[in-house]
């Protein structure tokens, strides 16, 4: 991985688009600080697309496409992507799956549920797991004391034992039945929404994040940037950004947002 500033000016000022990781990429221990949310909103103002790619949940989703300064958002690591409407005041809303293949894989998910808090001490369902639509998240460090890494892997067995895709963020382990990703739903948003092929205009975007489930938008954008704190993950990430920031968490997010920002001539 490379320094942020070995990233050229114009390299810089050709960006279209920020997709950012949310959990310790725009947030710093847990809170999202005033100065990251307003470094998107500054991205946003100078007319770069801005989109939050997450494993965060519907419900979540649902207030971030209507309150935050952003174009859209994926959620659930690809599940959906939501779009407001701020003429229409309408929410567009488009899932991978359809509501009967949702509502089938619910029974499973929690079959899954059941088996990893029976066998993985310590392990709980993520707080907000109830305004999920499609995955199972079970918390191993955010609201319990951190779990051991054999106790992760544990986790990870047990879904992908039971037919899950499975993906590890700085805070959850995330399951779902399907093959889907970040990558797959925000090439179907790029598409619908904004008129973008991104294969053929990856090079125009940037996507940053700090953990392992951020790896197919790590390989995919020759641009891929992580905050500092993605070297604590470097053992698990199969794909590391090409360049990182100084800073850590939301300070490397404002880190990324000033050296854009600066390069359009839109700095403070």
């Amino acid at each position: 991985m490379k320094a942020l500033a070995a990233m050229s000016q114009e390299d810089a000022r050709a960006i279209r688009g920020v997709l950012c990781d949310i959990d310790e990429t725009l947030t710093t221990h847990g809170q999202l600080t005033a100065d990251a949310f307003r470094a998107l909103g500054r991205l946003r103002d100078s007319g770069l697309l801005t989109i939050p790619i997450t494993g965060r949940p519907a419900g979540w989703c649902d207030h971030i496409a209507r309150m935050w300064p952003v174009d859209a958002v994926v959620g659930e690591n690809g599940a959906f992507y939501f779009c407001y409407d701020r003429v229409s005041r309408r929410l567009e809303k488009r899932f991978r799956d359809g509501a009967e293949a949702r509502a089938a894989n619910r029974a499973r998910v929690l079959a899954v549920r059941d088996r990893v808090l029976a066998e993985v001490p310590g392990a709980a369902v993520a707080s907000d797991q109830f305004y999920r639509e499609a995955d199972l998240a079970i918390d191993y460090c955010e609201d319990v004391p951190r779990l051991p890494e054999n106790a992760v892997d544990r986790v990870v067995g047990i879904m992908r034992a039971a037919g899950m895709t499975v993906k590890v963020s700085s805070i959850h382990v995330n399951g779902w039945f399907g093959h889907y990703d970040k990558l797959g739903m925000t090439r179907i948003l790029l598409r619908e929404r904004f008129e973008i092929d991104i294969d053929s205009d990856r090079e125009r975007f940037i996507f940053v994040g700090d953990s392992p489930n951020d790896a197919p938008m790590f390989a995919f954008f020759p641009k891929a940037v992580g905050v500092a704190n993605v070297r604590a993950f470097a053992a698990r990430i199969e794909h590391l950004p090409a360049f990182v920031t100084d800073a850590e968490s939301g300070a490397g997010f404002v880190e990324l947002a000033e050296f854009l920002l600066a390069a359009r001539g839109s700095g403070r």
